[in-house]
């Protein structure tokens, strides 16, 4: 009877080891199951197209200090270009200022040299009064300001934009795994690109203009009317004379024969007119 007890014990505690084990292999079942839920859950969504992508950038305004370009055109009337011309050389020096460019024109009534100069900024008006005193009589002068602050501000916030997008469209491009947002990516790279060298460019361009400003000088020498004539003797003015008489009496000549319809007509009415008077004075 007492192994009979014994027996009936043991077969109540392994019953209550299986439930607990199937308890068990349940709870791990449900983990399981749970954790392969969160695992799917944080699979990355599919791709949107690439509007939805792309996030506005930021348009807050750059502070830009003021972009003032000066442009000066002065017109002077000289005694000697070559004197006046070495004058220039030293002013440009010492106001670091260069020559752009140059051109040299020589007639019988006068001698022009006209010269593009930049010069800095701040130097501008201590060079333009230079040439107002030591160069000779100002015939014209004209001075003139272009404020571009606000195209320069403009152009550089377009430029901070556009930089924030292509940030984002590289960004894009190495999570993209279909082909056609690829291609499409790529060509809103490329123009982004082209867009920033363009503006990169205008605002150098702007710099430079507002670093070093421009001066138009133009220097003119008249030559006295005597010193033409003085250089041709009396059989040279003779020669001249007379060829200019045979050109005058060719012009003329050629000047009748252009009338020669009315020379041919003009006759022949007063033929008629005469024959007429005739018959009319036998009648």
């Amino acid at each position: 009877m007492r192994n009979l007890y014994l027996l009936i014990l043991i077969f109540f505690i392994s019953c209550g080891k299986q439930e607990n084990y199937d308890e068990a292999v349940s709870v791990d079942a449900s983990l399981v199951s749970v954790i392969d839920e969160t695992e799917v859950d944080k699979s990355p969504p599919p791709p949107n197209s690439i509007s939805e992508k792309t996030a506005s950038p930021p348009s807050e305004s750059l502070k830009t200090s003021s972009k003032i370009i000066k442009n000066g055109r002065i017109e002077i009337e000289v005694g000697d270009i070559n004197k006046s011309q070495k004058i220039i050389t030293e002013n440009l020096k010492k106001n670091n200022a260069y020559k752009q460019g140059e051109f040299f024109s020589n007639s019988e009534d006068h001698e022009m040299l006209k010269m593009t100069i930049r010069v800095p900024n701040q130097n501008f008006d201590n060079l333009l009064q230079s040439m107002d005193k030591g160069l000779g009589n100002v015939i014209s002068k004209n001075v003139g300001t272009d404020d571009v602050t606000e195209e320069y501000t403009d152009v550089s916030i377009r430029l901070e934009n556009k930089l924030t997008y292509l940030e984002k469209y590289r960004d894009l491009l190495k999570k993209s795994n279909s082909t056609k947002d690829i291609l499409e990516i790529q060509e809103n790279i490329r123009a982004l690109e082209e867009e920033i060298e363009s503006s990169k460019g205008r605002l150098k361009f702007i710099d430079d203009k507002v670093k070093y400003s421009t001066i138009e000088l133009t220097l003119i020498k008249n030559k006295p009317r005597d010193s033409v004539t003085s250089k041709i003797g009396f059989g040279s003015q003779f020669a001249d004379s007379v060829a200019a008489g045979w050109n005058n009496f060719i012009g003329f000549l050629l000047g009748l024969i252009s009338y020669w319809p009315f020379l041919l007509i003009i006759p022949t009415i007063i033929f008629a007119v005469r024959k007429w008077r005739k018959r009319k004075n036998k009648a």
